[in-house]
């Protein structure tokens, strides 16, 4: 007896849920890799693969492409002393373009995208599926099994395998690992707010070029109705106007690309020795701080690589890397080096050498040409910073927010109105408020340095769980990262003061924000794991569960993907009655970027037929939506019905070979149910279903198989119908509201934490009964409060 108990533990530390589900149609080997390969990246025409590539250019160059508007001048905010310094500093450039956009994220970072999702969400559920790292453990082993749930194995004794285990050991480093996360996600919403201040008030700038004595005060004003219009056009989405971005883009890098030619030619070509490497080291030889700080501006160079990460969503990596090598990457230098070359003979125009260098015959046509290019990179990255939001939410790391589908053909174009309004005000408060480009560029280039560190230590956790790299490659790889990253880091430091603080507060901000948000919601799930009801209770109140069953059905919502939730017990001891069925809905999400709508639901029934108790699983992955004409509780009653009938199907047949692998699991799990609850074994009921899996049970007698099968027609039409009539009587959703408060000894920044920021995020999000679009008049909230 013992050892069946033990045995019955052990199928349920494994976890057996949804077996019937698994087992019912298995695919053979053949058919599962076949559709799994429909998720992985398809192989395009050589056409084709040159159309997504200048597509590409609109939504994931234009950051990139519009720094040459203000480089320059961020190097040399005080002026040029020496003309020598314009070539040291374009040989930085050149040389960090190639290092960091090129080679790191454009050759390596972007193949470590999850299925064609970018960002450090993207890198995050890459580990997460490779690791157990996740710090809210709601993932089963049937999750696994989605044909979108890519994972790779390695040997046991290989330096992934330990690297593994180091993870996994603590949870301080789960958490430390999240914060990485969590502080490059904050600096990405930095940048969607000092991307649009910096481009359009640097583009707005070419106004002031040919009218010299125009107030500054003018330019800013230019620039900030711009931006008003840009972020209230949001919610009309890219899709009406995105087939003119990458025209947009591409005329203005020819554009750069050709007044660079010409300026080399008619200013100073003898600036092309700054490709030799020797000139970076004469430029810091030369001594002074101002070679040490003028790195800051620098690197705004390569500003906008982030974005064109968390960017690349629709496009695969070949043809992003075909845009950069072909068109980004060339033109950028020779618009870089047109301008040094301006620079050489006219050294006190640093502050506007961009548009002073453009011809005069081409001046206004270029300035319209930079505007609209400004406007299109300001986009790109707002796109990028909604996306990365979404992710955030979906992982639980952001507060509920409203979010909008603006595009019927692209599931990844999204509008979040909460964020795009704080967004305006924020970007709207930084141009008013430093009113030149100098200052926004400091703070501008602590985000992106911040970012791009944080993308390395993940890229580093990436090529060794993932791509199972030799650790001597990682380690190359790690350490030249970081030497380039952490000058650039050092030297954005001394920037702090002049306007580097910016980005470093509003990421603070949203950090508290985020994790806050994330440890209650991990408390929540703590919470109702540790105070579920056992299933022996469950069973020992009998059919009618000891209470009044009134007709209808009860959908009680849960976090748990299995046991009986406390908010179910709390609800039926304070109003012992209850609906004829019950069924328990949890709504989670995934570590994967979509579930595929066939395999979102996983039904499975909670003790004896006579109970009329079920548990639905919807899945969703950090891409997916709840829209507007998303019927989420049709859905739910049609796998319900489904499954009853599947179930119907499969009673009486756990003899045949096919289901031979887990007919011992079941016999256990069945007499440790038996054993746990007296008397139930002898109900008329043939399937009975312990709380962590699906069983089909052997009959004892063998009955005439015409027989058996008439008596199953019979009673699977007797549960439909049953079903049906409690549908039309009426649904109720019943919701727990559960109050998280810390304890009275607590300290005092954790009351802080939970008792005013926690509860005043609950308060302003979207309830989850306006998510899933449950009418008020079928709403059931259930109170209940906790201490932390």
């Amino acid at each position: 007896m013992d050892s069946r108990v033990e045995m019955d533990d052990e199928a349920e530390n494994r976890g057996g849920m949804w077996d019937l589900e698994q087992k019912l149609d298995q695919p053979m080997d053949e058919e599962a890799g076949r559709l799994r390969n429909m998720y992985r990246e398809k192989k395009f025409s050589t056409l084709l693969l040159l159309r997504l590539a200048f597509q590409s250019l609109g939504v994931v160059y234009g950051d990139l492409g519009t720094s040459p508007l203000y480089v320059f001048y961020n190097t040399f905010p005080k002026g040029i002393e020496d003309t020598e310094d314009v070539v040291g500093a374009l040989s930085l450039i050149i040389y960090s373009l190639t290092l960091i956009p090129l080679l790191k994220y454009v050759f390596v970072v972007c193949r470590a995208n999850d299925n064609g999702q970018g960002g450090t969400f993207a890198l995050y559920s890459l580990l997460c599926r490779h690791a157990k790292i996740k710090t809210i453990p709601n993932q089963h082993r049937t999750d696994e099994e989605l044909t979108t749930y890519s994972r790779t194995t390695f040997h046991e004794k290989s330096f992934a395998a330990k690297t593994k285990r180091w993870l996994e050991r603590h949870a301080s480093r789960k958490n430390m690992l999240l914060m990485l996360v969590l502080v490059g996600t904050c600096m990405v919403i930095g940048d969607g707010i000092l991307t649009p201040a910096i481009s359009v008030l640097s583009a707005a700038g070419g106004i002031k070029v040919d009218h010299p004595h125009m107030s500054n005060d003018v330019v800013v004003l230019v620039a900030v109705i711009i931006l008003v219009g840009l972020f209230s056009m949001q919610h009309y989405g890219t899709d009406k106007v995105g087939w003119l971005f990458a025209p947009i883009v591409l005329l203005w890098f020819i554009l750069i690309g050709a007044i660079g030619i010409v300026n080399i030619f008619k200013y100073d070509s003898s600036v092309l020795r700054a490709f030799s490497p020797v000139h970076i080291y004469r430029y810091f030889k030369r001594g002074g701080r101002e070679r040490w700080t003028s790195l800051g501006g620098i690197m705004l160079c390569i500003t906008g690589t982030e974005a064109l990460f968390a960017d690349l969503a629709h496009f695969p990596v070949l043809a992003v890397q075909i845009a950069f090598t072909v068109v980004v990457f060339p033109c950028l230098l020779l618009a870089y080096t047109g301008q040094a070359a301006y620079l050489m003979k006219n050294k006190n125009h640093v502050s506007d050498a961009f548009y002073r260098s453009i011809p005069d015959s081409i001046y206004w046509p270029v300035f319209i040409i930079a505007t609209l290019a400004a406007i299109v990179a300001s986009q790109a990255t707002i796109s990028a910073t909604f996306s990365i939001i979404k992710q955030a939410l979906a992982l639980g790391c952001f507060p509920r927010v409203k979010v909008v589908h603006t595009s019927k053909k692209f599931l990844g174009q999204i509008y979040i109105p909460d964020i795009n309004w704080i967004l305006m005000i924020l970007c709207i408060a930084v141009t008013a408020g430093f009113k030149n480009k100098s200052q926004i560029g400091n703070a501008y280039g602590t985000a992106v340095v911040i970012v791009m560190l944080a993308t390395t230590f993940l890229m580093t956790l990436i090529m060794l769980l993932v791509w199972h790299c030799h650790w001597i490659l990682v380690l190359m790889f790690t350490v030249l990262s970081l030497v380039v990253e952490c000058t650039y880091f050092f030297a954005v430091l001394f920037k702090v003061n002049q306007g580097g603080w910016v980005p470093l507060v509003i990421a603070a901000a949203f950090l508290v924000i985020m994790y806050v948000w994330h440890y209650g919601t991990v408390k929540r799930y703590e919470f109702e794991m540790h105070s579920k009801v056992s299933m022996a209770w469950i069973l020992g109140l009998g059919p009618s569960l000891g209470l009044v069953r009134v007709p209808g059905i009860g959908l009680v919502y849960t976090e748990l993907a299995s046991g009986v939730p406390h908010i179910f017990s709390h609800f039926i001891t304070n109003l012992p009655a209850i609906h004829s069925v019950v069924v328990f809905v949890c709504v989670k999400y995934l570590p994967v970027y979509t579930v595929p709508e066939e395999e979102r639901f996983l039904v499975k029934r909670i003790g004896p037929k006579s109970f009329h108790m079920f548990r639905c699983v919807a899945r969703y992955g950090y891409k997916d939506l709840h829209k507007k004409d998303d019927d989420f509780e049709k859905k739910l009653f049609d796998n319900l019905f489904l499954f009853v009938r599947l179930e119907s199907m499969m009673e009486g047949c756990s003899d045949s070979d096919e289901y031979s692998l887990y007919g011992q699991q079941t016999e256990r799990s069945r007499e440790g149910l038996v054993m746990k609850s007296e008397g139930v074994s002898n109900s008329v009921d043939t399937t009975i279903s312990s709380v962590d899996a699906i069983v089909p049970i052997k009959s004892p007698v063998h009955a005439n198989n015409m027989t058996t099968s008439s008596g199953q027609a019979s009673s699977q039409t007797d549960e439909l119908e049953f079903l049906n009539s409690c549908r039309d009587a009426g649904v109720v959703h019943i919701m727990g509201n559960t109050v998280v408060r810390a304890r009275r000894e607590s300290r005092f920044y954790k009351k802080i934490a939970v008792d005013y920021i926690y509860a005043f995020l609950r308060k302003i999000c979207r309830e989850n009964s306006v998510i899933f679009h449950v009418p008020h008049e079928s709403l059931l909230n259930v109170g209940q409060v906790f201490y932390v």
